[in-house]
């Protein structure tokens, strides 16, 4: 047993707490602050295939480090996640990284929706969290751009009780926006992926899950414009989830200046009155969940010119303490969105682990003590207040002070 003594509750509460383990341990939790650990339900750990950026060796360590315990993987590897011999083969792979560092991080996969392998969202139903469609081109070759595929993938989803998740971007009009643009800066990634983009596709999202009944799950929301459509679906019963990221929240256009094609990433960064909207829709309950989009690449990538660079920013290891730093989120609101509304859209069985939390550790943010693979961040440099001190998990005590 675990037992932790003189910890804070989040209602204030001084207590002791325990924790079932085959160790006994005795921590004294003074000055900790106690929360069920987080659910990061959107990263990029790229395995199979993409090792050079992450693998689940430095993944893991690094989701700890930020208080999480489970995560969800998306499909866009390489190969593409499409069928449910690779699902298999991926888990593997997990599983013996995992070993090795002796580390059992809670994970679910999901099956990417692919137009030549309906047959395999059946044969997948059981092993995956959810079915993942990208309606626009991002990382990998996974796209599902054409009506008629839409429907499949959005029926299917509904008739095996599968959420379906959405990166809702409109390829036709990413093509077409593209065209109007000469002069190729990171800051115009912003301007051909507009909010009419984002708009577009999410409005047909919406209108298949209502169509099918489909349990939709919209990805790394991030305009205004998308909020009100999102706000109006759930007044109107459609069965819809929506999930922001740090980035969307904390960064925005301004930030190409300062950091080019490394804050370059899909959908694109928006404006600071979209970032106050997000804020004001996590309060209103529009947002439902918070994501990191943990998508690592390597500084030689992102330091190509835009046009040749991959879009993407890690963050699983500072979702946490930057989501503190903005006091603008309270702990209990960050719960909600990282674990408990989680665990209530894709219905899953409650754990025990847990995070001691310092809120008082004030600390700047340097590229060289992050552990992600990729080894860099567009928040490096910025001073932050609040970082967890220990993980549980599995009975484990993981003390990151």
């Amino acid at each position: 047993m675990i037992c932790i003594e003189n910890v804070e509750h989040l209602d204030g509460k001084v207590t002791t707490l325990q924790v079932a383990s085959s160790d006994e341990i005795m921590i004294d939790g003074a000055g900790l602050i106690a929360i069920p650990a987080l659910i990061d339900p959107h990263v990029h750990f790229r395995v199979p295939g993409l090792e050079h950026k992450e693998t689940w060796h430095s993944a893991a360590q690094a989701a700890l480090k930020g208080g999480i315990t489970t995560v969800f993987d998306m499909p866009n590897t390489l190969p593409a996640c499409v069928t449910q011999p690779r699902i298999c083969e991926k888990k593997k792979i997990i599983d013996t990284q995992l070993k090795e560092i002796d580390l059992p991080l809670r994970y679910h996969l999901y099956l990417g929706a692919d137009k030549h392998h309906f047959q395999e969202i059946e044969r997948s139903a059981q092993d995956v969290i959810g079915l993942k469609v990208f309606m626009g081109s991002t990382t990998g070759d996974l796209i599902m751009d054409d009506d008629s595929s839409l429907h499949a993938a959005f029926s299917l989803a509904s008739a095996h009780n599968l959420v379906l998740a959405v990166h809702a971007e409109d390829e036709a009009l990413i093509t077409e926006r593209k065209a109007r643009y000469l002069d190729l800066k990171p800051h115009v990634h912003s301007q051909i992926r507009n909010w009419e983009v984002a708009y577009r596709a999410t409005s047909k999202a919406l209108e298949l899950a209502k169509i099918y009944k489909t349990r939709l799950y919209l990805l790394h929301i991030g305009t205004r414009q998308e909020l009100e459509l999102i706000k109006q679906a759930k007044q109107d019963g459609i069965d819809v989830f929506a999930e922001t990221t740090p980035h969307h929240l904390l960064l925005s256009e301004e930030d190409y200046k300062i950091w080019g094609t490394k804050v370059q990433v899909n959908p694109p960064l928006r404006s600071k009155e979209d970032n106050d909207a997000l804020f004001a829709a996590i309060e209103d309950g529009i947002i439902d969940t918070i994501g990191s989009d943990h998508a690592p690449h390597t500084l030689e990538e992102k330091h190509k010119p835009y046009g040749q660079a991959p879009s993407g920013i890690p963050s699983i290891e500072l979702m946490l303490p930057l989501l503190l730093s903005t006091n603008r989120i309270s702990l209990t609101k960050l719960v909600e969105l990282m674990r408990s509304n989680i665990e209530k859209i894709f219905r899953l069985a409650p754990n025990d682990d847990i995070v001691l939390i310092n809120k008082e550790k004030i600390q700047t943010i340097e590229d060289s003590n992050l552990i992600t693979k990729c080894g860099w961040s567009p928040y490096s440099g910025r001073t932050l207040k609040g970082f967890p001190a220990i993980t549980i998990m599995r009975g484990k005590i993981y003390d990151f002070r």
